[in-house]
């Protein structure tokens, strides 16, 4: 699967995206330890050395700053923050039990398939339960244990060239269903015939992702629901594909990888003006475009229904805490600072000198950060718009319910090549639907049983 910060690193080349993709998750074995309660000492008894593991990019830099502060309050603990490649090297690391990390960062669609080898931290976090966001507890519970201390949410959103959609007559505003995108999408042709104005995802594991995006904020579902039971025979799956074909055939649809020297052509040259897609989509106008630059805003979603959820799930990624680790604890104690702190939370999103206006590809699980003052600010690339309201609003708003497999990422050999094949019209709707659900549940439920 291609995580969200692998395809920022690649966008920031301006080179395209790669067309390679991490290893596909494999089912490990349970693990054979037992769990002790976890219980942190309180500061400033608190001591030790604690190794935690994170992707080696920007985010390594930005958790660093942390660790000031965070021994202001613990002096005696001891953090080394390592950069690595965690998708290769913490799944082995869990099962040999050699070498293990105290905690790690880790992509919320893999932490389902390592859940034997991590701890349960529901009574640790009891006391922040309620102010999480809900869905980021539901990705991060298996079989009724919380394995992962959630960090932040990628909500969607729906970004759009202002300039463009005034000479059209269109009114940003007006867009609160997805008929009404689309009739949007066709006033937009209609002044200028090379126009694609959305985005189809060429990749057909972000094509997944995508629809994902657009099923579960109708109605919080996905690919399963809580007992693991297949979800793609609905409602929500049937309207997203329906509405991903119409976008097809109409002719308005630009078939494009998310990221790519093509794609990047198409936002600076007018073919491409609506998006709706995760947050991380902003990385593009401060980063890779260049004609179009302060040109693009940012609203909510539109809707599935009158009064439905404007904003659906697409990526995120949590903490998590080894079963082997030799001082989980200690672990514990740094990921609730960082997370659930003020300070901690406001020094990893506030300005800083990765991102001098603030992280603000994603965004925290936090009800009191996204309720509370601007953690970023407004960017010159998206017109000084202050993207802090529209994205919190549409952050809390991801509805609950939300649940990932432990096939995740090899569902996209199915059901995201199917819908590949939908938009390019050799599959309709109906036998992306039922190819894709004998094809997920003879190739991969099946074989977890």
């Amino acid at each position: 699967m291609l995580d969200r910060r692998s395809l920022l690193r690649a966008a920031a080349g301006l080179g395209g995206l790669a067309a390679t993709s991490s290893a596909l998750m494999a089912c490990t074995p349970g693990s054979s330890t037992s769990q002790q309660p976890l219980k942190p000492q309180p500061s400033p008894t608190a001591s030790g050395s604690i190794t935690l593991w994170m992707r080696n990019d920007d985010l390594l830099k930005v958790f660093k700053t942390v660790i000031p502060a965070f021994n202001k309050v613990y002096p005696k603990i001891t953090v080394d923050m390592v950069g690595l490649d965690i998708d290769t090297k913490l799944p082995p690391t869990l099962i040999s039990g050699t070498a293990v990390p105290d905690g790690s960062f880790y992509e919320d669609v893999n932490i389902v398939g390592q859940a034997d080898h991590l701890y349960d931290l529901s009574t640790l976090m009891k006391p922040h339960l309620s102010d999480t966001v809900q869905f980021k507890l539901d990705v991060n519970t298996i079989d009724g244990k919380l394995v992962g201390i959630p960090w932040d949410t990628d909500p969607g959103l729906l970004y759009y060239r202002e300039d463009i959609l005034s000479r059209a007559g269109v009114d940003p505003d007006s867009l609160t269903s997805y008929d009404l995108l689309l009739d949007a999408a066709d006033k937009i042709k209609s002044k200028n015939p090379k126009a694609k104005p959305i985005p189809l995802e060429q990749d057909s594991n972000l094509g997944l992702q995508w629809l994902m995006m657009l099923v579960n904020q109708q109605q919080g579902s996905g690919l399963v629901d809580g007992e693991g039971k297949l979800t793609i025979d609905t409602p929500a799956t049937r309207n997203a594909l329906t509405w991903i074909k119409q976008v097809a055939d109409h002719g308005l649809g630009a078939r494009t990888k998310f990221a790519s020297t093509g794609q990047i052509a198409m936002l600076d040259n007018d073919t491409i003006s609506l998006v709706p897609w995760a947050i991380w989509f902003d990385f593009l106008p401060q980063s890779g475009l260049k004609k179009s630059v302060g040109k693009w805003r940012v609203t909510q979603l539109p809707a599935w229904k009158e009064g439905g959820a404007r904003s659906g799930v697409m990526g995120g990624s949590s903490f998590v805490i080894p079963l082997k680790a030799k001082n989980p604890e200690l672990a514990w104690l740094f990921y609730e600072f960082a997370l659930y702190n003020k300070i901690g939370y406001s020094t990893v999103y506030g300005p800083n000198k990765t991102y001098a206006n603030g992280l603000n590809t994603s965004l925290p699980s936090v009800k009191a950060a996204l309720n509370g003052p601007a953690l970023f600010k407004p960017v010159s690339q998206l017109g000084n718009q202050d993207l802090w309201p529209v994205d919190t609003k549409a952050a809390l708003a991801i509805p609950p319910g939300y649940r990932i497999p432990p096939w995740f990422n090899q569902a996209a050999n199915y059901l995201g090549v199917n819908m590949q094949k939908m938009i390019d019209g050799s599959m309709s709707v109906d036998d992306v639907i039922s190819k894709s659900t004998e094809q997920i549940q003879k190739n991969l439920v099946d074989r977890q049983r």
